[in-house]
């Protein structure tokens, strides 16, 4: 089942229902009829982390830019799993609630996680393949990988999560974004959409059942099927990224035949941001690489 508001100018707006009935919201731009490019965010933003790269893409391309089920605009549905191998079948019933066979697929962050499992699991599915700064087939630097950690504890440790309730998450994301925002490459009203839903106690509690399915822990099987993925892939990464170390990347490059790897000096985690104009380049050059179908 889905909603469409075509409107007249800028992205059109629809939602999409999977898993006994959580909507998904989506924003579509470019032709309908081209090839569709499927853009994945991160944690914790939306789609709005898109903004740069959704312009000049849809001049060409079909892109379908999803606020993944429980961020942004789309449902948190309290009583749904978002344990990883959930989570990566959920993205196949989004394709197919979208009515999409194959998709080229780019994912940042958490959406770069979801990706690489999700081609890996179903390559027929997947056109070409992109992963921006993401913890992909490893985990994140340790002082994050402590912090991560002791919040999943807490969202699945009844006895902590009282205490868990209590704290300021918007205040700490917003902390966290403050140097992003002061340098221009991040406006306040987008940051808010990020996270002004984690000062509610609500909003709260979603975030730690979130976190209560979430593992830190590398999972050894992407690392083990990165040689065998076949369709054209790029790797893009900001090297001063403190949350994800560069050697992901380059581990990445080096394992997937034919990756292109794209490392960006003086440039951190939100590299869409950061340096849009080079991202856009990165992933044009993906999209006009053959497939090995043709």
């Amino acid at each position: 089942m889905s909603t469409q508001n075509p409107g007249t100018d800028g992205p059109r707006a629809r939602s999409v229902t999977v898993d006994s009935g959580a909507r998904v919201a989506c924003w579509e731009s470019g032709p309908p009829d081209a090839e569709p490019v499927l853009l994945l965010h991160g944690y914790p933003a939306n789609h709005h982390c898109w903004r740069h790269q959704i312009p000049p893409l849809a001049r060409q391309y079909r892109i379908i830019a999803p606020d993944l089920l429980g961020w942004g605009e789309s449902d948190r549905p309290p009583h749904l799993r978002f344990d990883y191998d959930t989570e990566v079948a959920r993205l196949g019933r989004l394709l197919d609630a979208l009515e999409l066979e194959r998709v080229n697929l780019v994912g940042h962050d958490y959406g770069g996680f979801l990706a690489l499992g999700f081609t890996e699991t179903h390559p027929e599915r997947v056109r070409r393949l992109a992963i921006l700064n993401s913890r992909a087939h490893a985990s994140f630097a340790r002082h994050w990988y402590a912090v991560f950690s002791l919040i999943s504890l807490a969202g699945r440790t009844p006895v902590l999560r009282p205490a868990a309730m209590r704290l300021p998450y918007a205040a700490i994301h917003r902390r966290a974004f403050a140097p992003l925002v002061r340098a221009g490459h991040l406006d306040a009203g987008v940051l808010e959409s990020y996270v002004a839903w984690m000062d509610t106690p609500e909003g709260r509690r979603q975030l730690l059942h979130f976190f209560g399915d979430y593992r830190t822990a590398p999972r050894p099987e992407l690392r083990r099927r990165l040689p065998g993925i076949v369709c054209p892939t790029s790797v893009v990464w900001g090297r001063e990224d403190t949350y994800l170390r560069p050697t992901i990347a380059t581990e990445l490059a080096e394992a997937v035949p034919g990756a292109e790897l794209t490392m960006l000096d003086d440039t951190g985690h939100w590299v869409m941001d950061e340096r849009p104009a080079e991202v856009t380049a990165a992933l044009r050059r993906l999209l006009a690489r053959a497939t090995p179908d043709g």
